[in-house]
């Protein structure tokens, strides 16, 4: 038998390391400020933490109920239906996930089989396309166009067929910082009312949204909201992307298909910071209810503060994250200005032709405001130099 070493044939052979852990380690590298990967450089609820620690020195340290405790699932509920009008149930129709991430590709897997098609619209999240790989799907894509990313609905039309099982959508939508209205999602009704098609609703910045009518969910949709599966994340609304507690909303059936394969891939989300964000929510609502206004004056102070740059800003309704247009500095395209940013100018970028599987030839990167205000104005110095 040979003593070599086995090396697998790869089910996922396109795949790297992600551009934002690419970005992160040539910040560091250079020492520049990093506004690529979206998170926070301040911290969380004092509220939040104090509760956690109050929960883990009461012994809550075993394992939590697979779909979640029971007062996390509850307040959920609740706010669900304050928010969208309806009252999910909260022992079938809510379950806590190991962040939203997981919660994705838990609910790619358990519902698409070998040969069904799934619709996404690019630039997209980097986490669907793989997990739509692995589960023997095939992703079709649709190009939205900046500065306004909006969906070709006649397009979307035409690319259904009678292999479509799934559509991805996003919003408020990373990367573009655009928002869905709610006649979005009529027009997504009406392209599928009459197909047996799924929908798979990344809401993970419900509550960074700044649109005149507010965030439309497919939850508060009354016929697409039986078909769907609404996916959020306390990470991004309490400023804890490292805690990667997230949950899911669906209907009964939806929902058990998708705790089939959580119970199998995480099984339970750790039992202290489930307790201490079901304390949260009932406690301080007010946190995520004022998020929105806490973002929009960290946009708008970011964008009066590259007001005087050559960079062309985008209009961003919702996520905490601006598009600027490059094409007045540089003739690179997109990932080679990212890097020569970052090792030049000392400000790190994520350029978006990396969410897109056709050729993005614009020339636009996405810059991260959820930071402190400190570090907005030394990153707009930097960028006012160019």
């Amino acid at each position: 038998m040979s003593t070599s070493a086995l090396i697998p044939d790869s089910k996922l052979p396109a795949l790297g390391t992600t551009i934002f852990t690419q970005m992160s380690a040539l910040a560091a590298q250079y020492q520049a400020i990093n506004l690529s990967q979206g998170f926070p450089d301040f911290d969380g609820p004092d509220y939040l933490k104090d509760r956690l620690a109050w929960h883990v020195s009461q012994g809550a340290n075993q394992y939590a109920p697979m779909t979640g405790v029971v007062p996390l699932r509850e307040a959920i509920a609740e706010k669900t239906a304050g928010l969208y009008g309806w009252l999910p149930d909260a022992a079938s129709e809510v379950t806590v996930t190991a962040g939203a991430t997981e919660a994705l590709f838990a609910a790619i897997s358990a519902l698409v089989r070998p040969g069904d098609e799934v619709i996404c619209f690019d630039p997209s999240y980097d986490s669907y396309a793989p997990a739509v790989t692995l589960s023997g799907g095939t992703l079709k894509r649709i190009a939205l166009q900046p500065p306004a990313f909006g969906v070709d609905w006649q397009q979307f039309a035409e690319l259904l067929s009678p292999r479509t099982r799934l559509v991805i959508l996003n919003t408020p939508h990373n990367p573009s910082a655009t928002t869905w209205q709610a006649e979005d999602m009529q027009q997504l009704w009406r392209a599928i009312s009459d197909h047996e098609i799924y929908v798979l609703s990344d809401e993970v910045y419900e509550h960074i949204c700044f649109a005149q009518g507010g965030h439309a969910s497919v939850l508060a949709h009354p016929q697409l909201r039986q078909r769907a599966i609404a996916v959020s994340s306390f990470g991004k609304t309490f400023h804890m992307t490292g805690w990667k507690v997230g949950y899911c909303v669906a209907p009964a059936a939806l929902s058990a298909e998708v705790r089939k394969v959580h119970q199998y891939l995480t099984f339970s989300v750790n039992t202290p910071a489930q307790l201490a964000l079901a304390d949260m929510l009932r406690s301080e609502p007010e946190h995520w209810q004022q998020l929105s206004a806490f973002y929009r004056a960290k946009r708008d102070r970011f964008v009066q503060a590259l007001s005087n740059s050559r960079l062309e800003i985008l209009p961003c309704e919702g996520t905490y994250f601006l598009l600027a247009d490059y094409s007045a500095v540089s003739d690179l395209d997109d990932v080679a200005f990212c890097h020569w940013l970052t090792e030049h100018v000392g400000v790190a970028a994520i350029p978006l032709s990396v969410f897109c599987a056709d050729p993005f030839p614009h020339k636009l990167i996405r810059l991260c405001f959820a930071k402190q205000d400190a570090t907005l104005d030394a990153a707009a110095e930097r960028l006012c130099r160019l």
